[in-house]
């Protein structure tokens, strides 16, 4: 199998653990010539907070992928893959019906991910079946194998 495109998928509660996240993407995918493509999922009220902060001559400049390409996490994670001589390139969706992890899942197929990479943090079996969690839903659903980032 070779990797051709690694999704690395961040959220807000990852910027504690995005160097790890950074660092990891680039020690698989510059050995392997790969694509990076950087992801944020936004929540309704994210999304409607990054579009009021950016300013656009267009109301049709604005969507989920050029706010991400803006949005902080994914511009440390493009710096990055820069310094590494990594292509990359930024998608952004809305978590608006389906779930965080949903759409994670759909955008691996989207770009037609080999290996996804996301972060997570430490959680009891009982706290992931009460609330839930992106990251088992990602790895649970994904179709290419999924790396996962853990955070203290």
């Amino acid at each position: 199998m070779s990797l051709e495109t690694i999704l690395v998928a961040v959220g807000e509660g990852d910027k504690d653990r995005l160097d790890s996240i950074a660092q990891i993407a680039a020690d698989i995918a510059g050995p392997a010539g790969a694509t990076t493509a950087l992801a944020h999922v936004f929540t309704k009220e994210q999304y409607d907070t990054a579009r009021e902060k950016l300013d656009f001559e267009k109301a049709s400049e604005v969507t989920p992928d050029v706010i991400a390409e803006r949005y902080a996490t994914i511009r440390e994670l493009a710096d990055a893959m820069d310094e590494a001589n990594i292509d990359h390139t930024a998608h952004g969706r809305l978590s608006d019906s389906a779930s965080t992890g949903e759409r994670i899942v759909e955008l691996c197929e989207e770009v037609d991910a080999d290996l996804v990479i996301v972060g997570g943090r430490k959680r009891s079996p009982t706290g992931k079946a009460v609330f839930g969690s992106t990251a088992q839903e990602v790895m649970l659903n994904a179709p290419c194998p999924v790396t996962f980032v853990r955070g203290d």
